[in-house]
């Protein structure tokens, strides 16, 4: 369990940090909310008290003898301010202390991470976007905001993210606090990431396919972190489960030939390229026009066809200085198994890394957690068991540094 302080500021969208803490909570979190005067405008004490399990702090000098500007902001974890108004990036920046939430922020010595929430034009001035680069410069990750509905009949960027995203971000960053510095840093900033996440579908007929069990939480965790540091990201989405990460170019696919065709196209232009999705090996020969009914006790015959490899179409149209990382979700007897049926893989495919998953028994899909297995042609790059959303960043910084030694930032 770690302690995060919620600090919520003055905007319509504080109503969304209501489920952020619920999240946090639900997660097994213990959170402290510190909301602006302004905020409590729009939610009130009672409902962060009474979904946080603590009393609501709001000002430096109640229960004065236990000092809680500066013991909040040295007890937490995590500190996350959703949503943050352009006057909250405004007064942190200038190391303003003007009220408890500004004292938590100049006094927390662990990661902090802010999601901006205001009007476009606000975002978009001048003064913001100095702000928000101060911020960065010493080591606050600031999420971009999303583009959508915002107050009234505006539209456009300015809108606080779902709350699920800034929990993804939230939860890599408790678990590996050092993740702060990439994404402050915006290290994949400038790099175009094309993503493929999801599972295919092949047509039996009208209503029934031959697909896989991939939900696509893999990719769009790597959609999100990639994101997160600044990464330029298109994703394309096969039959996903999941809502997609806010603010991101998304393609929508269905089968193995559409998800080849979605890929070839983009592919050239981009940085990295990661293959997170699970490709129907095969596909029906025909497709029925027509509803496949029962015939007595009789069964059915489908003829099968090979599809696209498109993980080594894409390897070997692969412009210089570009790295491709594959996935491969294997079943074996044990690590020694897994990790030959890898290199064998990594061989066959050609690209730079691979990522290996073990699914004996029907382990990984679906689940929030994964076990991984990074693997570059002559090494192990990095084993990883934790929250796909951590495991997400570890394959980015595998990518990243491959990237680096080709092509210098």
């Amino acid at each position: 369990m770690s302690n995060i302080v919620l600090g919520v500021a003055g905007g319509i969208a504080a109503y969304k940090a209501c489920l952020l803490l619920r999240l946090f909570t639900e997660a097994g979190h213990d959170v402290v909310v510190v909301p602006t005067r302004h905020a409590l405008e729009f939610v009130g004490q009672t409902t962060w008290a009474a979904l946080s399990g603590h009393p609501v702090q709001t000002e430096v000098f109640t229960d004065a003898h236990e000092v809680p500007h500066v013991r909040l902001g040295r007890s937490a974890d995590l500190v996350v301010v959703a949503p943050a108004t352009a006057d909250l990036l405004a007064r942190a920046a200038g190391g303003r202390a003007d009220d408890l939430l500004t004292n938590v922020l100049l006094t927390a010595t662990c990661p902090v991470l802010m999601s901006p929430a205001m009007h476009t034009e606000m975002w978009s001035h001048a003064a913001t976007t100095a702000n928000v680069a101060t911020l960065r410069s010493r080591g606050v990750v600031v999420l971009d905001p999303a583009v959508g509905r915002l107050t009234g009949v505006d539209s456009g960027p300015g809108r606080l993210p779902e709350p699920e995203d800034i929990h993804r971000v939230a939860l890599a960053l408790l678990a590996q606090p050092a993740l702060a510095q990439a994404m402050s840093d915006r290290d994949l900033g400038g790099r175009r990431v094309l993503i493929s996440a999801g599972g295919t579908r092949e047509p039996l007929d009208p209503v029934r396919f031959v697909g896989n069990a991939s939900s696509g939480r893999m990719g769009l965790a790597l959609a999100a972190a990639a994101a997160s540091r600044g990464a330029d990201v298109t994703l394309v989405a096969a039959n996903l489960d999941q809502p997609l990460p806010a603010g991101l170019e998304s393609v929508a696919v269905t089968s193995t030939a559409e998800l080849a065709q979605a890929m070839t196209a983009r592919a050239g232009g981009a940085d990295i390229v990661v293959m997170a999705a699970a490709p129907a090996d095969f596909t029906p020969v025909t497709a029925s026009a027509r509803k496949l009914k029962k015939t007595g006790d009789h069964g059915l015959t489908v003829e099968f066809t090979q599809t696209t490899d498109v993980l080594k179409a894409l390897s070997q149209a692969r412009p210089a200085g570009q790295v491709i990382v594959g996935f491969a979700a294997e079943t074996a007897e044990d690590a020694d198994e897994l990790l030959a049926l890898g290199r064998s893989k990594l061989a066959r495919k050609g690209c730079q890394l691979l990522v290996l998953n073990d699914v004996s028994g029907g382990r990984i899909f679906g689940s929030t957690a994964t076990q991984i297995t990074i693997i570059s042609p002559d090494a192990v790059v990095a084993r990883v068991a934790a929250d796909k959303a951590v495991a997400a960043h570890a394959i980015l910084d595998a990518a990243r540094d491959v990237l680096i030694e080709r092509k210098p930032l």
